[in-house]
């Protein structure tokens, strides 16, 4: 159940703005080119299932892994049972892995819990908002509109930037881990739905500029409402496209925002 969200063995530091991963070492023993090794195994794995490059419910083979991202075995085990905490992927007793499974039932478990959890952080981010956090929460939204003009394979980094950036100053560092790690299970339903016709339709960069201005006007109730509202947006077409298409069979790459 996602309501059991775990701690993984790595934690979320911010350094000028960005979220950063950091896997924590489990004895004084392990070397640097280990942890370095679980790090960028971690790294592209996640993004992979993320994305849909890796399908839910696909097998998840060491001797394959180790091959294909050019490591040894211990630290794509490592990076496995760290995706396993971060509810990305399963361990199937004693026979190995596999790509967590996707359900509309879990889809809309993320999103309520996402909305519970956000609201909850937002009121306390600008509660305790100051001119630093407003100057950085400015500067990830130029970041996110530049990247989706110029760069769309980086506007997912930026996208899920803006968002944390509108809660970092609730002071709470696992209400934040919480919602990061409900950002990543919710953008994997929309890489497997990919974009529909009907998506165009909507305009998110206007969402995205409310949502701004509510929060620099310190405007609780209507952050709150527009955040709600942007989410509930894309659970609606996303229940719609699951309806079509199960993403339990799709691989779709495609991101859209929200």
């Amino acid at each position: 159940m996602i309501g059991n969200l775990q701690w993984s063995a790595i934690h979320l530091v911010i350094d000028a703005g960005q979220w950063q991963v950091v896997v924590m070492d489990k004895s004084e023993g392990d070397g640097a080119s280990t942890q370095s090794s679980t790090l960028r195994a971690y790294l592209t794995l996640r993004n992979d299932i993320i994305t849909g490059r890796l399908p839910p419910g696909e097998r998840l083979k060491i001797d394959t892994l180790k091959t294909g991202l050019d490591t040894g075995a211990s630290p794509v085990r490592e990076a496995l049972s760290l995706l396993t905490s971060d509810q990305l992927v399963n361990r199937i007793d004693q026979r190995g892995f596999r790509v967590a499974k996707t359900s509309r039932s879990q889809f809309q478990e993320i999103l309520n819990l996402r909305c519970n959890l956000e609201v909850l952080a937002v009121r306390d981010s600008l509660d305790r908002s100051s001119p630093e956090w407003e100057d950085s929460l400015v500067l990830a939204h130029h970041h996110m509109k530049q990247s989706s003009l110029k760069n769309p394979e980086s506007f997912e980094t930026h996208h899920k930037r803006f968002h944390m950036a509108l809660l970092d100053a609730c002071g709470s560092p696992i209400l934040l881990r919480f919602c990061s790690q409900l950002y990543d299970l919710n953008v994997r339903y929309r890489y497997l739905a990919g974009r529909a016709i009907s998506y165009a339709r909507r305009d998110v960069e206007a969402e995205h500029r409310g949502i701004l201005d509510a929060a620099v006007n310190r405007d609780v109730d209507d952050v709150c409402a527009r955040l709600l509202e942007h989410y509930r947006r894309t659970g609606a077409f996303l229940e719609e496209q699951m309806g079509k298409d199960s993403p339990d069979s799709s691989g779709s790459v495609v991101a859209y925002e929200s």
